[in-house]
């Protein structure tokens, strides 16, 4: 892992913090190839349940990093993609979406433009109050392509993003709330995604993944392909050691020991 990122693992959740702290975790090539490579580093790890994504110092992530990326971004390679389509500047918000478990963000202070976007990624994003948000890049002249609005689709009405991404206007965690780009807020966002992310390793991690991969199909898949999908994932898991210690857990009435 490189300066930019962080990744500490225990009781099978890996902590994942950005940690250029001084310049609220605003995005650098060096950033961006952190990211991407803490992604590709989870991807393998089949110990781990449940991530948690959260920035160090004032704020989440404040966006690009205007003065680094003013001679085009010098570093970042947007010609290769990843097997799930992505290149790299899409692969730091996409990314977190097709880690195969689940992926929880603690926001706070700001989550602007690219920082907006990598939390988007998430499957469950957790804000503090008062955190300023915003769909930033039109008021650099630019559009959204960090994988945003695949992932926005599922998120929020089509003319709430339509304005958001138009005007770039700010907006607070409240309003973030109602409109589905954040599950909930929290006093203290990191806490309370680590209390989520332990009761989400709690359960069959087997099923969990199995869960996730069907949440990420429910959008784009038609009914029929979905109604097979279902049937898939639950043979790969019914009768399977984990399941039958989750139900004799559940029986006597104690805490179950999976097998990742």
């Amino acid at each position: 892992m490189n300066e930019r990122v962080s990744i500490t693992v225990a009781d099978h959740i890996a902590d994942v913090r950005l940690t250029r702290a001084e310049k609220m975790n605003a995005l650098d090539p060096a950033m961006f190839q952190g990211i991407a490579d803490a992604i590709d580093q989870l991807a393998g790890m089949a110990d781990v349940r449940a991530v948690v994504l959260s920035g160090e110092g004032r704020g989440f992530c404040a966006g690009l990093d205007m003065a680094s990326m003013a001679g085009g971004g010098s570093g970042l390679n947007l010609a290769d993609r990843w097997p799930n389509g992505a290149n790299l500047v899409q692969q730091v918000s996409w990314g977190w979406r097709t880690l195969p478990m689940p992926v929880i963000a603690a926001v706070h202070g700001v989550a602007l433009g690219g920082g907006f976007q990598i939390m988007s990624g998430a499957d469950i994003r957790i804000a503090a109050p008062g955190t300023r948000f915003a769909i930033r890049e039109l008021h650099w002249g630019l559009v959204p392509d960090m994988g945003g609005f695949p992932l926005w689709r599922t998120l929020v009405r089509d003319d709430v993003l339509r304005e958001l991404t138009f005007t770039a206007r700010e907006f607070d965690s409240e309003e973030a709330a109602r409109h589905g780009f954040v599950s909930r807020v929290a006093d203290d966002p990191r806490s309370a995604a680590m209390t989520l992310a332990r009761e989400i390793a709690a359960r069959n991690p087997h099923a969990v993944r199995g869960a996730k991969r069907l949440c990420n199909l429910a959008h784009d898949s038609d009914p029929a392909a979905m109604l097979e999908a279902e049937t898939v994932e639950q043979l790969k898991v019914i009768r399977q050691p984990n399941q039958v210690e989750a139900v004799m857990a559940n029986m006597a009435k104690r805490a179950p020991v999976f097998i990742d």
